[in-house]
């Protein structure tokens, strides 16, 4: 059994970290977030600041020019709550929820390059990521804040990057992977712990659910001075990430994303019943036309129904894109890019794409399948951020549930309980309400005004 759970844990590793790779490779920009947040300090009675400008943050001016130059023109919401801290004297542990696109890395990036002394050739800060691909997308961040920073340099404690015992870096910032990293301070010794001024731990939701990273990481802030700078940033805040953060971040401030649920709101949710999935294929064909007025994401539960869902419209001579796990990330990349440069409508996908990702234009979400979690019992988080991808950016959206059995509608009411929403039936009750067809309904109900 522990087998088994050690690689279910190493899989869902490997999917967070794939989703949370995805989301770096598509975001160019920092994301309109509308959430707020919430900031717990560990001394309730110093002042808070935030910040509206980077100049408020006396950047060095190679760091401010670096800034502006990757396109940051004010600090995003987590940005004016968590860089005073990070760069406040003495320096402020930070536990930070964040999820993609709020600008963290660059936040920590900036933390990093501001506290280095350039003219000390030793390893001043540590940045652990969960996989290799992850550490190369942050040291890209770095390469770019720091382009005019040219006596900052960066080494990649990443697999492959072969060292010989004992020679020292020299370089200031070194970003890797748990494993290595801790090759590097004890196996290798080359690096000394004890000169580590800031340690940052990135997704460490993603750390966690892969085999041994969490023990890796412990074993290596253990290492770290008394007046190391911890710096821990997570998408997601569950039991166990609270537990790990607690246990590697000394007396921290904490910024908290407030819940989501608030979104919910602005989306209105329906059903429609069918009788199979070929019913299901019907209902969608006759919304098809009003769906596409904006852009709309089907969510399917397997890749199969994914597949033939795709198949099936494009012989309609519907034009969809479909995102599946077996593409390569790069490709995914490239369907979610097209889908956003508004060359396809309508994106099929799984759970893939259901966290995390933003395009503004999407005003409809279809559960072609309700989500469901790996032992078939409804999956309310899931379900929330399927639905969530719509009525984003304070726009108003639609979600509309495709329910096919007893079960299924079972499972929509789980989630109306905890949502506390009541979801209608559109198809027949608002169509005999209006006397108009379902394709006019839907036109209806992504515009502003109220039925």
């Amino acid at each position: 059994m522990e087998a088994g759970d050690a690689n279910l844990r190493q899989t869902d590793g490997k999917d967070r970290a794939t989703q949370s790779l995805l989301n770096k490779l598509i975001r160019s920009n920092v994301v309109n977030n509308t959430n707020q947040v919430e900031v717990l300090q560990r001394d309730p009675n110093s002042p808070l600041y935030s910040v509206k400008t980077f100049e408020e943050l006396r950047l060095k001016p190679q760091l401010l020019k670096g800034v502006y130059e990757m396109g940051f023109n004010r600090p995003s919401k987590i940005q004016e709550n968590a860089l005073p801290m990070m760069l406040a004297e003495p320096p402020q542990n930070l536990i930070a929820q964040s999820q993609s696109g709020t600008g963290k890395t660059a936040a920590f990036v900036l933390a990093m390059l501001s506290h280095v002394d350039p003219s000390l050739k030793w390893p001043q800060c540590l940045c652990i990521s969960p996989t290799y691909e992850l550490a190369l997308q942050t040291g890209k961040v770095i390469e770019q804040m720091g382009k005019f920073y040219p006596e900052v340099k960066l080494a990649y404690a990443v697999r492959g990057h072969k060292m010989e015992r004992g020679v020292k870096i020299k370089e200031q910032i070194v970003i890797g992977t748990p494993g290595t990293v801790l090759d590097w301070c004890i196996k290798l010794k080359l690096i000394d712990p004890k000169k580590i001024k800031v340690f940052v731990l990135d997704e460490a939701d993603v750390m966690i659910a892969t085999q041994g990273h969490q023990d890796q990481s412990i074993r290596i802030q253990r290492m770290l001075p008394k007046g190391c700078q911890m710096l821990l940033f997570s998408a997601t805040f569950e039991d166990s990430v609270w537990k790990f953060a607690e246990r590697v971040v000394p007396d921290p401030n904490i910024i908290k994303l407030k819940r989501e649920e608030e979104t919910l709101d602005t989306i209105k949710q329906y059903y429609v019943l069918c009788n199979s999935k070929e019913d299901k294929f019907n209902a969608l064909c006759n919304i098809y036309g009003a769906i596409t007025i904006a852009q709309a994401m089907i969510f399917c539960h397997t890749r199969k129904t994914a597949n033939w869902l795709a198949n099936q419209l494009s012989k309609e001579g519907h034009q969809v894109a479909l995102l599946s796990g077996e593409m390569a990330v790069e490709q995914r990349a490239a369907v979610i890019e097209r889908f956003r440069d508004g060359k396809e409508k309508v994106l099929i996908t799984t759970n893939v794409c259901a966290r995390g990702i933003d395009v503004e234009q999407v005003s409809v979400v279809i559960n072609f399948d309700l989500p469901l979690d790996k032992d078939g019992n409804p999956d309310n988080e899931t379900y929330l951020h399927r639905i969530g991808r719509t009525g984003r950016f304070g726009k108003r959206g639609l979600a509309v549930n495709m329910v096919d059995s007893q079960r299924s509608m079972e499972i929509l009411k789980t989630y109306e309980r905890h949502f506390s929403k009541k979801l209608q039936g559109w198809t027949q009750m608002i169509s005999m309400k209006l006397k108009k067809s379902p394709t006019e309904v839907m036109k209806i109900l992504l515009l502003p005004h109220q039925i």
